[in-house]
């Protein structure tokens, strides 16, 4: 017999991904076109990366005792804002104008934030 109130193992997934693992990847490729693109590519990624850290310093600012002050205040309401998927979407689409820009290199950048961000979207639909 299965307990009345278990969560679905998507739905934790999700949360999981949401909370700690599609920020920190997205900072991660922002960085790398930072360092390694050239030209104008490299603009929309300094905001994703400055986009991107902010909601991880949100994400963990209470681990850390950093809940005091009205900024904190102001990013957690920020980052809680359409179930929490507002502040992803938000860096994702600056980002996608890195892949646009003429003269971007390392295109597998690219691929591999389309396939994070189909991902988020397939599992963002799947529990709502």
């Amino acid at each position: 017999m299965t307990p009345l109130f278990e969560p679905d193992p998507i739905l934790l997934g999700f949360i999981f991904v949401k909370k700690f693992v599609y920020l920190e990847v997205l900072a991660v490729l922002a960085l790398l076109r930072v360092i390694l693109g050239n030209g104008l590519a490299r603009w929309p990624a300094l905001v994703t990366l400055l986009l991107a850290l902010g909601g991880i310093t949100t994400s963990f600012a209470p681990a850390l005792g950093l809940t005091s002050g009205p900024f904190y205040t102001k990013a957690a309401q920020m980052m809680a804002q359409g179930g929490g998927i507002t502040a992803l979407l938000v860096p994702s689409a600056v980002f996608l104008i890195c892949g646009i820009t003429k003269g971007a290199r390392w295109r597998w950048i690219d691929a591999v934030h389309a396939l994070m961000l189909l991902a988020l979207l397939v599992l963002w639909w799947w529990v709502s």
